[in-house]
């Protein structure tokens, strides 16, 4: 498996249905820090999975989804207010 990067995933959609769709989908990626922002760790087979899955979803001429990749260095940068930094989840395998 790839290296792992943090990406900051922001999204504009004016259709309730398809904004309702798209923060589902994302919410299988990642963590949901505020209105139309996700925080991600995505391998490159994850992003693209991703990406393919929400462009089924969007319609181009209205809908826009921006994906920010911080690398390690900027992610130690990162300052927060009013909540926890983004870290990467831990996963435990029995």
């Amino acid at each position: 498996m790839s290296e792992r990067r943090f990406y900051i995933v922001a999204y504009d959609i004016p259709s309730d249905r398809r904004r309702t769709k798209v923060h589902k989908v994302l919410s299988g990626f990642g963590q949901w820090t505020q209105y139309s922002l996700f925080e991600l760790f995505l391998n490159d087979k994850e992003l693209v999975l991703l990406q393919n899955k929400l462009e089924k979803l969007l319609n181009p001429k209205q809908d826009s989804v921006r994906f920010y990749p911080l690398c390690a260095a900027c992610l130690k940068q990162v300052e927060t207010v009013g909540s926890e930094p983004p870290k990467e989840p831990t996963v435990f395998v029995v």
